[in-house]
């Protein structure tokens, strides 16, 4: 039974897998497991050129705009324009993937899960949102925007801080703008 608070100010960016731009990770399970072994990661992704993206087999991906004018995905060959904000959309992390981006650099908040273990939702929330982790899995909360308050203890999440519990709902997420919420269970 966890509640933690994952500060934005606290993440370095690191290279995307390979080698084509920057990640700053917000969290994984398990904790502190590399781009090989992770049952699930969460990340922002500043994408700033066109260019393919980095390939993990047996994982699904869950990608949301959060800043930029979006991107022409090709996944497997199939175009995919990617262009609304704030709308998450999924597709297999095992195919080839391009992204072209539509009108200058964007930033990507990304959901990756291994299908054989692990199911993840994304949705983007606005207002007030009660933060309910499913029974043996977990809830990531990603504040778009500053200002959102936990209910209870009164911790403030400023822009792209986020808040990840266990077995245990942290409270009511109250929020000035939007928030992704990230719901992490078992396959």
């Amino acid at each position: 039974m966890t509640v933690r608070i994952l500060r934005a100010a606290d993440r370095a960016p690191v290279p995307w897998k390979n080698g084509g731009g920057t990640v700053r990770e917000i969290a994984a399970g398990p904790g502190g497991a590399g781009t090989d072994v992770f049952d699930w990661r969460v990340s922002l992704a500043d994408v700033t050129a066109d260019g393919p993206f980095s390939r993990f087999p047996g994982v699904e991906r869950i990608l949301t705009v959060v800043e930029g004018a979006g991107m022409d995905l090709v996944v497997g060959g199939e175009h995919h324009i990617v262009d609304e904000p704030l709308w998450p959309y999924g597709f297999p992390g095992d195919l080839p993937t391009e992204g072209f981006l539509l009108g200058g650099p964007v930033v990507n908040l990304n959901v990756m899960y291994r299908r054989a273990r692990t199911r993840a939702e994304a949705a983007v929330v606005c207002g007030t949102v009660r933060l309910l982790p499913p029974e043996g899995g977990a809830v990531l909360a990603v504040s778009l925007d500053d200002g959102a308050e936990l209910e209870h203890g009164g911790v403030r999440l400023d822009r792209y801080d986020a808040v990840l519990a266990a077995g245990v709902s942290p409270g009511v997420l109250r929020t000035m703008g939007r928030a992704v919420l990230i719901t992490l269970s078992d396959a």
